[in-house]
C-alpha cells in the first residue's frame, strides 16, 4: 500500500535481471503512485535503463514480480503493455528516421481506436506546437530537441496511464533541457504519471515527488525528491557539490 492507502500504480518487487551470466539488476523494489513523478538517478551503468526495459516488457526478470494497475505483468510482451496503459520513451529517441513527424505519431497510436487518433494527435500538438509546424517533415531532418519532442509525443499517443522516460535530456543544450522538463511537468499536471530516468539529477529531482538512487544494480537510497536533493551524499555523487 502507498502512503495514501491506495495500491500503487506500479509495484516492482525484488526483481533480478541478467544479461547472460551478468547479474545486471540485483533485487530492486520500487513503487510509483498514480499522479506522481518518480525519478531514478544514478551513474552510467547503474542499471536504470535495464530497469525501465524490464518494466516495459522488453526484458524478463529471472526472479521477482512486477504489478501494474494491481495486476501482475512480468513476462507480458512489450506491445501488450502499451495496451494496458504503459508507454516507454526510450533512450536515444529511436524515432523512425525516414517517416514524417505525423507518421511517427501515428505509429505511436497502434493501440488506440481509429476514431480517437485525431484527438490524441491534437493533444500531442498541444504539448509540442513545434511538431504541428513540422508534421510533414521527415523526422531524420529534425534537430535533436525536436526529435526528443517527437519521441515523447509518440509515446504519449497511446494515451498512457504511466509514461516512462529514459534520458530525455541526453545531448540537448541547457535551454532545451529546461523546455523538455517543463513539458514533462505539464504532462504530469494533465494526468499522466511519470517514471523518469535521467542523468541530469538536479533537473530530475527538481520536478519529481520521490526519487530512487541506483548503484551497480541496486537501489541504495530512496525518499522525497527534495530531501534527497539536499542530502550530502547525493550532492557529492550526482550534483557536483
Amino acid at each position: 500500500m502507498s502512503e495514501t492507502g491506495k495500491l500503487p500504480l506500479l509495484k516492482v518487487n525484488d526483481i533480478h535481471v541478467y544479461y547472460g551470466a551478468i547479474h545486471a539488476i540485483k533485487g530492486i523494489s520500487l513503487e510509483v503512485n498514480e499522479g506522481e513523478i518518480v525519478t531514478l538517478i544514478g551513474a552510467n551503468g547503474a542499471g536504470k535503463s535495464t530497469t525501465l526495459n524490464t518494466i516495459a516488457g522488453l526484458l524478463r526478470p529471472r526472479q521477482g514480480s512486477i504489478a501494474f494497475a494491481g495486476m501482475p505483468v512480468d513476462g507480458i510482451a512489450a506491445n501488450k503493455m502499451v495496451y494496458k496503459g504503459l508507454s516507454l520513451c526510450p533512450e536515444g529517441r529511436r524515432i523512425f528516421q525516414q517517416m514524417t513527424v505525423k507518421e511517427n505519431l501515428e505509429m505511436g497510436a497502434f493501440s488506440r481506436p481509429n476514431e480517437e487518433i485525431g484527438a490524441s494527435m491534437e493533444r500531442v500538438y498541444g504539448f509540442f506546437p513545434r511538431l504541428k509546424e513540422r508534421e510533414k517533415q521527415v523526422a531524420g531532418t529534425l534537430s535533436g530537441g525536436e526529435q526528443q519532442m517527437l519521441a515523447m509525443g509518440r509515446a504519449l499517443m497511446s494515451k498512457p496511464t504511466l509514461m516512462m522516460l529514459d534520458e530525455p535530456s541526453m545531448g540537448l543544450a541547457p535551454i532545451l533541457v529546461e523546455q523538455i522538463f517543463d513539458i514533462i511537468r505539464e504532462m504530469n499536471h494533465a494526468g499522466t504519471t511519470i517514471l523518469l530516468v535521467e542523468q541530469n539529477a538536479q533537473m530530475a529531482l527538481s520536478i519529481a515527488n520521490r526519487a530512487y538512487v541506483m548503484e551497480t544494480g541496486r537501489i541504495t537510497m530512496e525518499g522525497d525528491a527534495d530531501e534527497l536533493m539536499h542530502d550530502d551524499n547525493v550532492r557529492k555523487a550526482y550534483l557536483g557539490s
